[in-house]
């Protein structure tokens, strides 16, 4: 069980400084432009203050978590070069300062909203 435990610490530490790399990558010119924007997307996500899909739903509230965002890096690491993707991971491990996407939170309370307000149009044109 201590093995397991381990490995779970060892994913999540190479989950966190991927996504550091990630944020680097979408910013680095040397990075190319499809790799830029699937890596913008992917830190804009994780750094976001608010989840597209709240944690405190049972089950699929974590599923960001667990699922989209490591297929997002796995996407973003085969987009990135080898050699580049290894210099992005190395920057990544000496940055200590997690950056915050608050244009990210603000795009996904404007989905939030827009639902909020399809669902009580909704109510209004066929309940009441």
């Amino acid at each position: 069980m201590a093995g397991r435990i381990e490995k779970l610490q060892l994913w999540a530490r190479a989950l966190k400084r991927d996504v550091v790399a990630m944020w680097i990558a979408a910013r680095s010119t040397r990075t190319p432009w499809l790799a830029k924007l699937v890596a913008g997307g992917v830190a804009a996500y994780a750094f976001s203050p608010i989840d597209l899909i709240p944690d405190f739903i049972p089950v699929i509230g974590y599923l960001d978590d667990l699922v989209i965002l490591p297929l997002g890096i796995a996407l973003g690491i085969r987009l990135i070069p080898a050699p580049l993707m290894a210099n992005f991971r190395a920057e990544a491990l000496l940055r200590s300062d997690r950056p915050v996407n608050y244009v990210a939170a603000a795009l996904i309370a404007a989905v939030w909203a827009a639902a909020v307000l399809a669902l009580a149009s909704w109510i209004i044109a066929n309940v009441l």
